[in-house]
């Protein structure tokens, strides 16, 4: 009898692997079939570029960085521009000539790295896009800047060619480009302050930047670090990120690297978005996280002081792990987060499925907070008025209670049929040009953020929820007064 039941037991255990193991291999081959069922790949997505620069080129200056990237722009137009096949043209594809998205239609081509220096200036200003983005991601930025400081605009590896040059990405290879730029701002600023402004991978950057430098108990080659939308921590479904891309290599399935394939019809970042990029800022995140878990409390204080802007609302990196697992962490030495809510009209709040501050207010109400914070909300249920409610810490490095906290009211307001600001919104005012709201009579361009198509799903090879993301931030001035404000506390 004890026979029959261990021979039955073994049987079961088998049957139930064997049954796991088909379950798996049946869900591997439908999603391999959905996935490789999407649109043919486009020259854009497939070649590949030798004048990239990465980690271990043997570059030594920047200005080597930026003539290798001449080299670069030129093999984009050879290899893809000039050999477009007459079925791709389209008016808004960024790599046909006098199309609609073409970058020449602006009169400084925003894929490039740029340099703005300024006769014996007071500070320097590094700016670090996102990831495929370009340097048109903090554009605004830059103009606020420009004539007040010496400032560079990095285009990072792999950004503002085309979107293959994403598949073969190390984090790496943005930290050694990071490194060029930053030296080279600092020779040339002589000593003098510089600030880094980073948009989500940008970030991430360059944080990691002044952690490595911090573990080797090196000095901090910044003054100040600005944080917009910053890649802290993302979804752990990133984590699976490279093993689509194995398995897509392994089994010749190029359309396996890529996570969308869509119609390249933005002049200045990719909307088609390679598996490997995601892998790319996820092992970013966790090389951050692990410098930042081993400093001991010495090595923190060295960390320059943060000031980061952050909406609760972020589809793409984790507004909770911006808090527990950066601001958490950082000791009192004048770090700053500004949170950006979700618009609280009534109708707002009861169609939501799950509040976005849920998982943050136990954190931006913990007496352990060492740093200022501020949160930009609606000034009640029935207006679309905002206010600057601070939490934690005060200027004065004094913690608000309950009943001391400073509530300022801003000239701002949500505008109409905006419940939330974006992950891409941040950097952004209402007058830019590709991604505001104010529509310009000049037609030979594309206008992103004015767009407001409207028919029956399924049309448009853009997808709605892309055309509805909210481009620009209404909140955009007071995110500049906050930087101005910031900056100069930091050079006092």
């Amino acid at each position: 009898m004890k026979a029959i039941i261990i021979g039955s037991t073994k049987h079961l255990f088998l049957a139930a692997v064997y049954a796991s193991i088909g379950i798996v291999l049946a869900l591997l081959v439908t999603g391999v079939y959905f996935l490789n069922a999407r649109p043919e790949l486009s020259l854009w997505h497939t070649v590949e570029l030798k004048n990239e620069f990465h980690y271990d080129t043997q570059l030594t200056h920047f200005s080597e960085y930026l003539a290798l990237e001449e080299q670069l722009f030129a093999e984009v137009e050879r290899k893809v521009v000039q050999k477009i096949p007459v079925s791709e043209f389209s008016p808004v594809n960024r790599y046909v000539k006098h199309s609609l998205s073409d970058p020449a239609h602006w009169s400084q081509n925003w894929n490039r790295s740029f340099e703005w220096p300024v006769a014996n200036a007071e500070f320097g200003v590094l700016l670090l896009h996102g990831m495929s983005d370009s340097p048109y991601a903090l554009s605004n930025v830059a103009a606020h800047f420009k004539g007040k400081a010496h400032v560079l605009g990095l285009r990072l590896p792999g950004h503002g060619t085309i979107p293959s040059g994403l598949t073969e990405l190390y984090w790496q290879d943005l930290a050694a480009a990071v490194d060029l730029a930053t030296a080279h701002m600092r020779q040339a600023l002589k000593g003098k302050p510089l600030f880094v402004v980073g948009f989500s991978t940008g970030a991430a950057v360059a944080l990691n930047h002044e952690l490595e430098r911090v573990r080797q108990d090196k000095a901090a080659d910044y003054t100040g670090m600005i944080f917009i939308s910053p890649a802290i921590g993302l979804a752990p479904i990133a984590a699976v990120a490279r093993w689509q891309s194995w398995i897509g290599r392994l089994l010749e399935l190029d359309k396996l690297q890529w996570n969308s394939l869509q119609v390249e019809y933005d002049p200045f970042k990719y909307t088609s978005f390679a598996v490997n990029a995601g892998d790319v800022v996820y092992q970013l995140a966790l090389r951050n996280q692990g410098i930042l878990a081993g400093l001991t409390a010495a090595q923190r204080m060295q960390i320059p002081s943060i000031l980061t802007f952050q909406s609760v609302v972020d589809a793409t990196v984790s507004s909770l792990a911006v808090v527990d697992n950066l601001y958490q962490l950082l000791p009192d030495k004048g770090h700053e987060l500004v949170l950006f809510d979700m618009n609280r009209l009534d109708i707002n709040v009861k169609m939501v499925s799950t509040d976005p501050l849920t998982f943050l207010q136990h954190s931006i109400n913990s007496e352990q907070l060492h740093y200022r914070g501020t949160l930009v909300e609606n000034v009640s249920r029935d207006s679309t008025q905002v206010q600057a409610r601070s939490f934690g810490l005060n200027q004065q490095g004094e913690w608000l209670t309950q009943n001391n906290k400073q509530v300022q009211t801003l000239d701002l307001f949500w505008p109409a049929g905006v419940y939330s600001l974006s992950h891409v919104a941040l950097p952004f005012g209402i007058k830019d040009g590709l991604y505001g709201a104010v529509i310009k009579s000049d037609h030979r361009r594309i206008q992103i953020g004015a767009a407001a198509s409207r028919g029956e799903r399924g049309l448009y090879s853009v997808p709605a929820a892309e055309m509805l993301r909210q481009k620009w931030n209404p909140f955009f001035p007071y995110l500049l007064e906050r930087v101005d404000e910031y900056r100069l506390a930091q050079m006092l």
